[in-house]
């Protein structure tokens, strides 16, 4: 497993925060280095000694001219790009490696969520689903680690291990026996998308959303450990991977000879080294370390899943996933802690936590914005408009401006003018209508596909053409009969668009649910009961004593209604069973020509399954 050390530096003070850390051998430098460092300082110390006691006059002289040439030209070896670009994609392919690990927590919480049923059947279900996501990653994690490999070499160590039944290997053995080509990792994730689709057949899921929630993260972990495959099979392209091996090994063999120390007179032109230089390479071997230990990071990092040090512990992985997989989908399945109030319940949110005694000294300070301690003066905080300039140029663009804004402010103040109009006729109307009726409080929104709120929407529509239309026509009580005249509604619908979407689309809220308000300033709109007042019957019918009135109509003018103009209206009671339709409207006519021109108010009460009665406030009564 990678070694750690975050805790040691965790607080860096004092001097040298990492020096405490080059004592470490396990995962360290020296580890990987010291075999080839023994190997390159043998070599140097066999040729300084040869150099030095076995070769003769005229041999020192060809030696030193080898030196002078290898010392030359080993700088033009780009050894330090070559490296350092080919140890950057190293570690980022390393840390991605562990990160497309697939983890089966996200599965195992969806599985104890949405798959119900305390009996057997169900923990079976549940804990089989898990059992086949973790045999899946150990699948995966034998064909690219060897650690995991030497745990479980064969399909029967899984079974030993509880990761396999012996039917469920029987049918991997044959199946790699039929197609040998392919691994069969993915086979049981196969396994796990049936018992889902099984537990949804009978119930133990609730919905198709909760069953497509478990199938995709089962196709996700399906895709990582199809791509921590990929990683193992395709790896950085050899031939770069051959370049930096070359770059660094020819490098430090002709450091070996370029780095002697020769006597001035065996070559005039190299240049002489130092006596210290001449007894031990100190530089050269930094330097060795250096590049050396650059690529044994990159060969120990290329695969994460291998034996080194700095390698991923998989097998701690695998027996860490049964156990937590099991822990949630059968031990922690549908329980939690009582539902207590916390501790801040009253205050609602705390003001601060608690610090102990040894973490008062890290208490922090609010943090401030780069700009809190700004100050600016009020000379520098007008406007750069109102500040006189002597420029002909801006003074021209100024006035051009000013003009612009004009005509704009002039724009904006008929529209202003247009609204108010339109919205002192509108409130004109509400008042009358509240006058004659008598206002009520506001209820709650009704609901946008009632019939009060569609009969609303016929009212609004109508009061639209009566601000939009030029042709007068008489009303009472600031509403008209005709409201089914679609094409004028839609050409007088576009003096206040707005309005009458807002008025028409009304939403649907929860009456538990806190709304914050706009603090704007309110606008008083004509609420439904103020246009529908409700009035008492004095007389209640004869004939049906045991009928209930189900809606009133009030303020309607019939006095130049027309049989085309009153068409069939459903009314709603609010029950299935007191459902009323007005299907007759020549009735409706015949009443408005017999006298009953002023209909202040028509209760509507139900007469039988397919009729209604229709009665006058403190007059005769018609039926339908």
């Amino acid at each position: 497993m990678t070694v750690t050390y975050t805790a040691e530096v965790a607080t860096c003070r004092g001097f040298g925060c990492f020096l405490k850390l080059l004592f470490r051998w396990r995962g360290s430098i020296y580890k990987l280095v010291w075999p080839d460092l023994i190997a390159f300082l043998v070599g140097y110390f066999s040729l300084s000694l040869m150099y030095r006691f076995v070769l003769q006059d005229p041999e020192r002289e060809i030696f030193a001219r080898v030196v002078h040439y290898c010392d030359t030209y080993s700088d033009l070896i780009p050894l330090s790009f070559v490296l350092g670009f080919y140890v950057s994609i190293v570690m980022t392919r390393w840390w991605s490696q562990y990160q497309n690990i697939p983890w089966p927590d996200p599965i195992a919480v969806f599985v104890s969520a949405t798959i119900h049923g305390q009996d057997e059947r169900g923990r079976l279900m549940r804990r089989t689903i898990m059992r086949y996501v973790c045999c899946c990653l150990a699948l995966v994690f034998t064909m690219i680690s060897p650690r995991v490999k030497k745990r479980f070499p064969t399909l029967d160590h899984f079974v030993e291990a509880g990761l396999l039944m012996e039917n469920e290997k029987q049918i991997i053995e044959d199946l790699n026996q039929k197609f040998p080509r392919h691994s069969k990792h993915w086979l049981p994730i196969v396994w796990a998308a049936s018992i889902v689709t099984r537990a949804r057949k009978e119930g133990r899921i609730r919905d198709d959303f909760a069953v497509k929630t478990i199938l995709d993260e089962l196709n996700k972990f399906r895709g990582q450990c199809g791509l921590l495959l990929s990683y193992d099979t395709i790896s950085v392209p050899l031939v770069y991977t051959q370049v930096v091996t070359l770059a660094v090994y020819s490098f430090f063999m002709t450091a070996i000879v370029g780095r002697q120390w020769v006597r001035p007179e065996d070559h005039p032109h190299h240049k002489e080294k130092d006596n210290i230089d001449s007894i031990f390479p100190i530089f050269t071997t930094l330097q060795f370390f250096f590049y050396m230990g650059w690529l044994k990071v990159a060969e120990s990092l290329i695969n994460p899943f291998g034996e080194d040090d700095d390698d991923f512990e998989v097998n701690w992985i695998v027996d860490r996933n049964l156990q937590v997989s099991y822990l949630i989908v059968d031990e922690m399945h549908h329980e939690h802690p009582e539902l207590l109030r916390d501790q801040y319940w009253d205050e609602v949110f705390p003001s601060e936590l608690p610090y102990t005694v040894a973490a008062e000294q890290y208490r922090d300070n609010i943090p401030e914005a780069s700009t809190a301690n700004i100050e600016i003066k009020d000379s520098d905080a007008l406007i750069s408009s109102s500040v006189p300039r002597n420029d002909e140029n801006y003074m021209n663009r100024l006035a051009s401006g000013e003009s612009i804004r004009t005509q704009r402010r002039a724009l904006s103040r008929q529209a202003s003018a247009r609204e108010r109009h339109l919205s002192g006729r509108s409130s004109a109307s509400s008042s009358t209508l509240n006058s004659n009726h008598g206002s009520q409080p506001a209820m709650s929104l009704p609901r946008v596909a009632s019939i009060t709120n569609v009969l609303r929407r016929m009212f609004s529509r109508d009061r639209d053409h009566n601000l939009g239309s030029s042709a007068g026509t008489e009303s009472v009580s600031g509403s008209r009969v005709d409201m089914f005249h679609s094409n004028q509604s839609l050409h007088t619908r576009g003096m206040a668009g707005t309005t009458a979407i807002a008025e028409q689309v009304i939403p649907e809220l929860d009456e538990m649910q806190a709304t914050v308000i706009s603090m704007r300033k309110p606008e008083s709109r004509p609420h439904m009961q103020d246009i529908f007042a409700i009035a008492v019957p004095t007389t209640p019918s004869p004939t049906h004593e045991s009928s209930k009135p189900i809606f009133i109509m009030g303020s309607v003018s019939t006095a130049h209604s027309t049989p085309s103009t009153l068409r069939g209206v459903s009314i709603d009671s609010g029950s299935d069973d007191e459902k009323t339709h007005l299907t007759r409207p020549k009735d409706l006519q015949d009443m408005a020509e017999s006298g009953a021109s002023d209909m202040n108010s028509l209760l509507i009460e139900p007469t039988s399954s397919s009729g209604a009665k229709i009665v006058r406030s403190g007059d005769n009564k018609s039926a339908l």
